[in-house]
C-alpha cells in the first residue's frame, strides 16, 4: 500500500511539474507584454485566443480603444481600421471566479452575453464594475482570461496615449495608432 501510495504521490509531482503555462508575447509599436493565459478557468477564451493567436489573426491589428485608468482594446481592426472577419462567438466564461484587475486580459463582448469573438482588452486598473454579478446582460460581466506578466509598463503607456475621435465606431482611438505587431506562443 506504501509503495501504490508513493508512486501516485511520485506521479502528482512529475505530473504537476510538467505541466507549462500558457504564455504568449504581444508585440507592439509601444514595446513589448508577455501574457500569461488561464485555461483552467477559462478553457474556452483561452482556446478562442489561441487559435486567434495561431492563425496570425492580431498581427497587424491597433489598439482601437484607449481609455486612460479604464483599459486598452484591440483584435478587431486592421491599421486601416476596417473590421477583421472572426470566428463565431464564444461561451461567456465571467462565472470563472477571476475579477477584471489591474493587468487582466478579459473578453470584449457587445451587450449580448455570448457574443466574444477576437477583441479583448487590458484592465488599467481594477474594474471590479465589469465583474460578473448577476444573469442579465448588464451584470454577467466581462470574462477575464489571462495576466500580463511582463510589460505593464507598455501597457500603461499605450493607456496614457493621446486619442482621437473618428466617426462614431472609434471614439478613443489612439493617435498615432498603436500596432499590435505579432503575438506569439512562447516557453517558460
Amino acid at each position: 500500500m506504501k509503495k501504490i501510495l508513493l508512486t501516485l504521490v511520485l506521479l502528482g509531482c512529475f505530473a504537476g511539474s510538467s505541466i507549462a503555462a500558457d504564455l504568449v508575447e504581444m508585440k507592439t509599436s509601444a514595446g513589448t507584454i508577455k501574457i500569461e493565459l488561464f485555461r483552467d478557468k477559462a478553457p474556452i477564451s483561452v482556446a478562442n485566443f489561441l487559435e486567434y493567436t495561431d492563425n496570425g489573426f492580431f498581427d497587424g491589428t491597433v489598439f482601437h480603444r484607449v481609455i486612460d485608468k479604464f483599459m486598452i482594446q484591440g483584435g478587431g481592426f486592421s491599421q486601416e481600421l476596417k473590421r477583421k472577419p472572426t470566428a463565431e462567438p464564444i461561451k461567456n466564461e465571467a462565472t470563472n471566479g477571476l475579477l477584471n484587475e489591474r493587468g487582466t486580459l478579459a473578453m470584449a463582448r457587445t451587450n449580448v452575453v455570448d457574443s466574444g469573438t477576437s477583441q479583448f482588452f487590458i484592465n488599467l486598473i481594477d474594474n471590479a464594475f465589469l465583474n460578473n454579478s448577476g444573469t442579465s446582460a448588464q451584470t454577467y460581466g466581462y470574462a477575464v482570461f489571462g495576466k500580463v506578466v511582463a510589460g505593464m509598463d507598455v501597457v500603461d503607456k499605450i493607456g496614457h496615449s493621446r486619442t482621437v475621435r473618428k466617426n462614431q465606431l472609434f471614439q478613443n482611438l489612439p493617435e498615432p495608432l498603436v500596432v499590435i505587431e505579432s503575438v506569439k506562443r512562447i516557453s517558460n
